[in-house]
């Protein structure tokens, strides 16, 4: 039983082999979620791209309902901070 156990012991060698092995598997994982991450900023910038022209047009065939709509978040805005300063007086 003693025998058999020195008897198997990796090499080096082995070591070797499998330290490249997990080595090329983790360097793999980590390229892939790059180029996901990548991927996933290039699609949200060019969604962003697409909502901020459609505002633009939207803005540009109702500019008073756009003035409107700006106006009542502003108002919005405005009255939260003014509540949350009156609360910490």
């Amino acid at each position: 039983m003693a025998n058999s156990v020195l008897e198997n012991q990796p090499t080096v060698d082995d070591i070797y082999r499998e330290v490249n092995r997990i080595k090329a598997i983790v360097t793999d994982a980590v390229d892939e979620g790059v180029k996901t991450a990548i991927r996933a900023a290039k699609q949200g910038r060019d969604t962003a791209e697409d909502m901020a022209h459609d505002a633009r047009i939207a803005i540009k065939r109702n500019p008073l309902q756009a003035a409107g709509v700006l106006l009542g978040i502003g108002f919005l805005v405005g009255s939260l901070f003014t509540f949350l300063a009156a609360r910490r007086s």
